[in-house]
């Protein structure tokens, strides 16, 4: 079905789902999306703790391990039509499914603060460096502004911009990386001793971290995959590959900056502004930001069109918008930010345990849109036993991660252990009720 309206028609339903993304257009759109400042900090902060070797060989490890669930659950949309809220009602419930809906809405409006707020930051940069002129809060609201008017056109225009996104990005970060081993010795980054205290196991449980904080979105796009090979190829190529470069990027410019003395601000568009080459790294940032930041409203309108799905997709859209120009301008968001996320990593690493757990060994013949969509209201409020598990979940998340920290990091076990329990006490109570 072509899509011919200026603004997205998007929707929740599995029959008007448009199949156009391909292997490659499915590896450019997570190549796109995962390219972004948040990562590129992140590799930065894993150099000097690690060698440079040992934290580039944890992030491939950990970002090809740690994509898997965000592949699964890509699957599940692919093969069934639906977003990944509306999917959460074969696990939780048409109610209980309400719950990560409305957590997932908050964390992304959240997340598109973050990024509007970096994106002006960027922006400002670039043009200071040209004009003189600066105004972080006028660019802040040209970028997010930009972002609004990319998501209001759906998925087909999201699709087309993370395109041209990725190779503008991989352009652009060999520049910088260019640049980097044209004025400094880069090899010698290889030769710095490890003087931190975050250790392998912690590392890896970031990066896997890292990957599962993007479950949320998988559903949403992979359902327009044209087959099974492009959302489990494309996505996890994709994903990796990006984290490759943005991951590397950072630990790159932190050993950098360490060997050559430089104060630890850890800002690629500083330690390469002195060479003319701030310009690109600025506008590595600028565009990742931008391409991250439209899949964030774009989910976040399908979350809460999950709740309340007879509104049309325009108007959440532009409302979600509006909050995001406003909340970017809040002073010191960025200060709070890095709590609010490790929080909600808490809150979702559990819940996709369990919906993985109940498509793939449980439940599969509940997930059609004929259930999940049409017969809505005959679906059961809550289903406790999910419930359940992801309240021992969260707790474990909890206290692994602020009680008693361990060494290797909560992520990968809560999700083990969240879904194990959920399979076996759905197991056990399926025998209960089966008579001897």
């Amino acid at each position: 079905m072509k899509n011919n309206h200026v603004l997205g028609q998007d929707t929740l339903s599995a029959d008007d789902v448009e199949h156009s993304l391909g292997l490659p257009g499915t590896f450019a759109l997570w190549l796109g999306a995962n390219v972004v400042v948040t990562t590129i900090l992140t590799g930065m902060f894993l150099v000097p703790d690690l060698t440079f070797q040992h934290a580039m060989l944890l992030i491939l490890i950990g970002s090809a391990v740690g994509i898997i669930p965000l592949v699964l659950i890509g699957v599940m949309g692919q093969q069934t039509g639906m977003t990944t809220m509306v999917l959460a009602r074969g696990t939780f419930g048409r109610k209980g499914a309400n719950l990560p809906a409305w957590v997932n809405l908050l964390a992304l409006i959240a997340w598109s603060w973050i990024q509007a707020l970096l994106a002006g930051m960027s922006l400002d940069y670039a043009v200071e460096s040209l004009t003189g002129y600066s105004n972080v809060a006028l660019f802040t609201v040209i970028c997010e502004s930009l972002v609004v008017l990319i998501a209001l056109r759906g998925h087909l225009g999201i699709e087309k911009v993370e395109k041209i996104a990725a190779l503008l990005m991989l352009g652009l970060s060999a520049v910088v990386l260019f640049a980097l081993n044209r004025h400094y010795d880069l090899p010698s980054i290889t030769q710095l001793e490890p003087e931190g205290v975050l250790g392998g196991g912690v590392v890896f449980d970031i990066v896997v971290a890292t990957a599962f904080s993007w479950i949320p979105l998988a559903a949403d796009y992979n359902r327009h995959c044209r087959s099974l090979k492009a959302a489990v190829v494309g996505t996890w190529g994709g994903y990796v590959v990006a984290t490759l470069v943005a991951m590397g990027l950072g630990a790159t410019v932190s050993a950098l900056s360490i060997s050559v003395g430089m104060e630890p601000t850890y800002d690629p568009t500083t330690l390469l502004s002195g060479f003319g080459f701030g310009m690109p790294a600025a506008l590595v940032i600028f565009f990742s930001v931008l391409t991250t930041n439209v899949m964030c409203v774009y989910s976040a309108t399908l979350s809460f069109m999950s709740v309340r799905p007879k509104v049309p997709f325009w108007k959440p859209a532009l409302i979600i918008g509006v909050v995001s120009v406003v909340g970017a301008l809040i002073p010191g968001i960025l200060d709070q930010f890095q709590t609010f996320l490790l929080i909600i990593g808490s809150v979702f690493i559990p819940a996709f345990s369990l919906m993985i757990v109940d498509y793939y060994l449980l439940g599969r013949q509940r997930y059609t849109s004929a259930q999940l969509i049409q017969a809505e209201h005959s679906l059961p409020a809550f289903n406790w036993l999910a419930l359940g598990s992801y309240a021992v979940g969260a707790l474990l998340a909890y206290y692994w991660n602020w009680v008693a920290p361990l060494d290797f990091g909560a992520s990968l076990p809560v999700f083990v252990i969240t879904g194990a329990l959920y399979f076996v006490v759905s197991k056990v109570a399926v025998a209960k009720r089966v008579p001897a």
